[in-house]
């Protein structure tokens, strides 16, 4: 059995003030005053555990469902009963849509046998609120609560020897970083602090982060720790490139760039 990452692509989207992710063309321009924005979820294929590292949007785009995950998988050769653990990053519905569905007219888990992993922090704070965005979604996060494995997450934690998360805020107050390493296999998903490889030299603050001058600091240690360590970014939100590495640094002008267009090995 190989161990590989791979992008499980659910597709690009107009998104506006009002959060609705209208799809478009991979390669197209969005709306006036919207940013267009991939998903993309990611399968860690192990000898031992498949695991994803957030589920997609789910049914909360317009027109979208879990069956591009679960066609993604079968492309691997899995099923919603293989999933071992899910790793949310955060808590916005762009990220944890796909935990659940409802193919059948009622709320259902996506994926039955996978362990739910996630901030403790961050899971409280949203289940002390009387609303998750509205009505539908509080309804989708109260059920996930009630019947999901979940497990939770300190700010530093290592649920696996293999397996470290870092508590690293900035987009979302209690964000989190994972790496995996083991052997030659290295990995580094951070969600919305590193969402594309144009954020890996940014330096101006965005107005859609919790606490924009943390996502700087955050990815600046992150993309010097996956540049030491040959780390490949797994990066959720990128139209292109979804995986890469850091292969130099100059001061001036930052990180060099390499895509990883496939990275399977025994």
């Amino acid at each position: 059995m190989q161990t590989y990452a791979a992008p499980l692509y659910e597709g690009t989207f107009s998104v506006g003030l009002d959060k609705k992710f209208i799809p478009m063309k991979r390669d197209g321009k969005p709306a006036k005053g919207s940013l267009r924005i991939s998903i993309q979820p990611f399968l860690l294929n192990t000898p031992d555990k498949k695991i994803l590292f957030d589920t997609g949007i789910g049914e909360f785009g317009e027109g979208t469902s879990t069956k591009t995950i679960l066609n993604n998988l079968a492309e691997h050769g899995l099923n919603d009963f293989d999933i071992t653990d899910i790793f949310c990053s955060h808590l916005h519905f762009d990220h944890l849509g796909g935990l659940t569905n409802r193919d059948h007219g009622y709320w259902e888990l996506t994926f039955p046998d996978a362990k739910i992993w996630v901030s403790r922090e961050d899971w409280h704070k949203v289940m002390s609120k009387g609303t998750y965005y509205d009505d539908e979604k509080t309804e989708f996060i109260h059920f996930i609560d009630a019947r999901a494995d979940i497990h939770f997450l300190s700010e530093h934690d290592q649920p696996y020897p293999e397996l470290e998360v870092r508590k690293v805020g900035g987009h979302s107050e209690f964000h989190q970083a994972f790496f995996y390493r083991k052997g030659e296999h290295k990995y580094l998903m951070a969600g919305d602090v590193l969402p594309t490889k144009g954020h890996v030299n940014q330096k101006f603050a965005a107005k859609y982060d919790f606490d924009p001058k943390q996502s700087i600091r955050a990815r600046q240690e992150l993309a010097k720790m996956a540049y030491d360590e040959g780390m490949i970014i797994l990066a959720y939100h990128s139209s292109e490139t979804p995986m890469f590495r850091l292969t130099d640094y100059h001061e001036n002008q930052g990180y060099t760039i390499e895509s990883v267009t496939e990275y399977v090995s025994s």
